[in-house]
């Protein structure tokens, strides 16, 4: 070990109150003295990757990244250069091309519906639910479906465009509740195959398609937690698809996580274990790309109430994970751990937001009351 990495490590953490080896939630716990240079050199991947080999842990991990990403202490290292060419790559290249759309459907969404099923609400949704007078999981995720559908205003026998539709917790919802007709499309098999059998008997259906091969007109759009995937070079390709399938009087409700800041690369760490190709919006980045395509009606932050959900997805593996352990390999529980409770971190730290966008095409007339 190079003792100027744990000196530089202990410096760098104790700007945010964590102590090495301390005994409070929040203090991290670390076993192998290479974890230093590691998470100093190779920064999100290289904290990610050691946690999952075991090198460190703490009591709270989402704690410990929240105290780091509120303190900012990630300006403070220095990748080496390995890590910028990886980086380079990402923001050159369009890794979210038509050709690679289904990438994230096979890796991520194709786990296994069992493990989602043990992981999310009855409904299964899988993203943020509104927590407003909500008193547990199904409940804020039931908030949540309502709370799109009251933005959409939507009545009887409208079509409506699900743009990532995943196992069909929106599109049963919107039909049985608001008798609309749904169409909702997807990148993973395993999403179309359950939300078939879960939306049977409604006027729910599902396409194994990428969003640039829509071209039909809806009276609603509806997309949520599926940009994240679309990529920077693509965003506006992804408005002008969702304007070209929009009646002209139509709204589009999007629903995504988003960055407090403009990126043109991934989080190496998400990209390699979670997410491939994965990529946030920025505030400027969605704006510059509704420009002349729709008027933008309502925008509503409510990215606090991700860290409860994703709190809760953490209670809902850790407790069913025995059932489930034999269909996944050794280092699987770590990554899906850390993965749930840095998450959770980030949002709690402020520094990830979870928005819901209305546009509408031509602007509505007397103007658009905003439903909270």
């Amino acid at each position: 070990m190079d003792a100027r990495y744990k000196k530089l490590a202990e410096e760098i953490l104790n700007l945010a109150d964590i102590k090495i080896d301390g005994s409070r939630p929040w203090d991290i716990q670390v076993y192998n003295d290479n974890f230093y240079k590691r998470a100093i050199t190779e920064v999100e991947l290289g904290v990610g990757e050691s946690y999952m080999e075991g090198w460190w842990d703490a009591e709270q991990v989402d704690e410990l990244i929240c105290r780091i990403l509120r303190a900012k202490l990630y300006i403070r290292l220095k990748r080496k250069f390995s890590i910028f060419v990886r980086l380079f790559g990402s923001r050159v290249f369009n890794l979210q091309s038509k050709k690679r759309a289904f990438i994230i459907g096979k890796r991520h969404y194709d786990l296994g519906n069992d493990l989602f099923r043990h992981m999310l609400d009855e409904r299964m949704n899988y993203s943020c639910g509104y927590w407003k007078n909500a008193h547990n999981l199904d409940e804020a995720q039931e908030n949540k479906l309502d709370l799109i559908c009251r933005k959409l205003y939507l009545k009887p026998g409208m079509r409506i465009l699900d743009i990532g539709c995943g196992w069909g917790a929106f599109g049963k919802y919107a039909a049985e509740k608001y008798g609309v007709e749904v169409t909702g499309i997807t990148v993973s098999r395993e999403q179309v195959d359950l939300g078939r059998k879960l939306c049977e008997g409604l006027p729910v259906k599902f396409r194994l398609t990428d969003y640039r091969d829509i071209d039909e007109e809806f009276d609603r759009i509806v997309s949520v937690g599926m940009i994240e995937h679309v990529g920077y070079k693509n965003y506006r390709t992804f408005f002008k698809v969702a304007c070209n399938c929009l009646k002209d009087d139509g709204l589009f409700l999007l629903h995504t996580i988003g960055n407090i800041k403009s990126v043109k690369t991934i989080d190496l760490w998400t990209h390699k274990y979670i997410f491939p190709n994965g990529m946030l919006p920025s505030v400027s980045q969605l704006g510059k790309s509704i420009e002349d395509l729709f008027v933008l009606e309502d925008w509503h932050n409510f990215g606090a109430d991700y860290d409860k959900t994703l709190m809760c997805w953490y209670a809902n593996f850790y407790k069913n994970w025995e059932k489930i352990k034999s269909e996944y390999p050794g280092q699987f529980y770590r990554m899906w751990k850390y993965y749930l409770l840095s998450c959770a971190g980030s949002f709690r730290a402020r520094s990830n937001q979870l928005w819901q966008i209305v546009l509408s095409k031509n602007g509505v007339l007397e103007g658009y009351q905003s439903i909270r």
